[in-house]
């Protein structure tokens, strides 16, 4: 972090507010909270958490750069994907946390000029800082398209059509754990001064407990397990009624998450566009993720009734939904060409983000494979 700029005193002011909420937790639950609590209110505590409060954190003023930020290109090919999809099963779009709004702002208009609006575009933000964000950016854009939008504060009690979340799972709380020659333990946060501590504690009987000793791991060994991530998947299946689930994010099929050569985990914070492996760091004012296990992705879907759709590279996924096409679409002498090339490249690179992220897709009612599965689908690697 010492490469990194500093933040206001204002910035730091709202850290340090964040800290002491924290740290009050903490006492409340004895001197030491799991990391998926600290990780839920570094990140969401009202008022005071990363994603709750009102710094930028999307674009080039903020802490990373998200697809749709990098290209309209991106939402355009995922506008053909849910154009099918709606088209089969009819319904609305519900896209949970929706971020700048520049996804669902590019995914629209895609679809209005295919014709293929949905009946309505639901938006799942508990930030009421990124709700007024986004509505303002279709007021701005699109007006037109803001009677169609609609924002919600819980999941809908029954839904049909198309559930997406592009870099969702990735942002929810996970627990720490490590297998050493006494067993497992759980890796957790204490008080040290005016700052946090790493404290670990055996991993008694439980959810936690049971998923961890399904692992294929042997030795000493440091890693995620994200419950949260399976018991969203559950409750989206118990309310399709039709239609299909896709999510976009960074992760491994299990064997690959859990590889021999992962003892460290994948636990990574963004701040100011620079990679940090320090969550402690700036609370508030730091991003806090872990890769996707996308088999238990996989897996709670299945388990709750519905179809493995599909499971790709995001490469992949978007050749399958013609961005390419999308692409040479626009005159090579028009200055956004070069602009759309350079992000095409970025999206698509192996040593960048075409590799490295997964599309997934689970479904109910629905034909498969999906468009974007038509070509390179690995679901066999789950």
């Amino acid at each position: 972090m010492s490469a990194s700029p500093l933040p206001d005193p204002e910035a730091l002011a709202h850290s340090q507010a964040l800290s002491r909420h924290i740290a009050a937790a903490i006492g409340e639950a004895g001197g030491w909270i799991d990391f998926a609590r600290y990780m839920e209110l570094a990140l969401y505590a009202p008022g005071l958490g990363y994603y709750s409060a009102g710094a930028a954190k999307f674009g080039s003023a903020g802490d990373f750069v998200t697809a749709p930020e990098l290209s309209p290109l991106f939402a355009q090919a995922l506008a053909r994907q849910a154009a099918r999809v709606l088209a089969e099963c009819g319904g609305d779009i519900l896209e949970l946390g929706a971020g700048s709004g520049r996804l669902a702002l590019e995914l629209l208009r895609a679809l209005q000029r295919g014709h293929a609006l949905p009946e309505r575009y639901l938006i799942l933000e508990l930030s009421a800082d990124l709700r007024g964000r986004q509505r303002a950016l279709i007021e701005r854009e699109a007006p037109e398209l803001l009677p169609r939008m609609q924002w919600l504060e819980a999941l809908p009690e029954s839904f049909t059509g198309l559930a997406l979340g592009n870099e969702v799972l990735d942002a929810l709380p996970v627990h720490l754990v490590r297998h050493c020659d006494g067993g497992w333990l759980e890796r957790g946060v204490a008080r040290s001064g005016d700052g946090f501590v790493w404290q670990e504690r055996p991993l008694n009987p439980g959810p936690l407990f049971d998923a961890a000793h399904a692992l294929p791991i042997d030795g000493d060994y440091l890693t995620e397990i994200n419950l949260a991530a399976p018991a969203l998947i559950r409750s989206l299946a118990e309310r399709l009624e039709r239609g299909a689930l896709l999510f976009v994010d960074y992760g491994f099929p299990r064997a690959e998450y859990y590889h021999p050569q992962r003892g460290e985990g994948t636990l990574m914070c963004h701040y100011r566009h620079r990679a940090h492996a320090d969550p402690f760091a700036l609370p508030g004012l730091t991003d806090i993720t872990a890769h996707v296990d996308f088999t238990a992705v996989a897996e709670a879907g299945v388990d709750a009734g519905l179809s493995l759709l599909g499971y790709t590279a995001q490469a992949n996924f978007l050749i399958a939904c013609g961005i390419t096409d999308l692409l040479q679409g626009l005159s090579p002498k028009d200055p956004a060409y070069i602009r759309q090339a350079a992000a095409l490249q970025k999206l698509m690179s192996p040593a960048e983000m075409g590799e490295l992220f997964k599309v997934i897709a689970l479904g109910r009612g629905l034909a498969a494979p999906l468009l974007g599965f038509v070509r390179g689908d690995r679901s066999h690697a789950l």
